[in-house]
């Protein structure tokens, strides 16, 4: 079903994007709080679509394209806003967004010659340390200043930023392997998950 329920999910996270950064714009610490609860409810949505696809077996193209752009499309608004708020370090902002353009790049690549990219568990490890630390960078310094909120999302930042660098390495020396004369044309592998 080309609307199902998991792909409606996808949908949802692709639309709070524009109300996730109008959010920016208002002032007052509440929009701190309203900003980090978006941004946590459209990450729920990310593993909900994925597992009620699977569970009720509704998967299909639309949601296998829309679901890593709707997660990077998410994840590049939460960092853009908060760098150009002064809210979130600029380098290790920009060495994420830049490997998840890169990692785009080159799924794209592999899904051409039909070659499968599994999620490692560093990956996952990855996704969930920057999913918090953006979460914390959100709330920043509307939480109480003796829970060290904004630094602990600085330094959370920082080590999604290396596990960000390793990940793209490792999927990069898969690629690098189809990309040399002598690699086979096509596999038999179909893409699986997403990095």
């Amino acid at each position: 079903m080309l609307w199902g329920t998991p792909n409606l999910l996808t949908v949802s996270r692709i639309v709070a994007i524009p109300v996730f950064i109008a959010v920016f714009f208002v002032e007052g610490f509440w929009s701190h709080w309203l900003a980090a609860a978006i941004f946590v409810a459209a990450a729920t949505t990310d593993y909900l679509d994925g597992h009620l696809a699977r569970r009720w077996s509704m998967q299909s193209p639309l949601g296998r394209c829309f679901d890593p752009i709707a997660d990077k499309l998410l994840v590049a608004a939460a960092i853009v806003m908060l760098v150009a708020f002064d809210r979130a370090p600029l380098l290790p902002s920009l060495v994420i967004v830049g490997r998840e353009i890169a990692v785009s790049g080159l799924r794209e690549f592999l899904a051409e010659v039909r070659v499968g990219l599994p999620v490692s568990r560093l990956a996952k490890w990855k996704t969930g340390v920057q999913m918090a630390a953006i979460t914390l960078l959100l709330v920043g310094s509307a939480a109480p200043a003796w829970l060290y909120v904004p630094e602990i999302g600085d330094l959370g930042l920082w080590v999604a930023a290396i596990l960000t660098l390793v990940t793209g390495y490792d999927y990069l020396r898969v690629g690098l392997k189809h990309m040399t004369p002598e690699a086979p044309a096509i596999s038999g592998a179909k893409p699986t998950g997403r990095p």
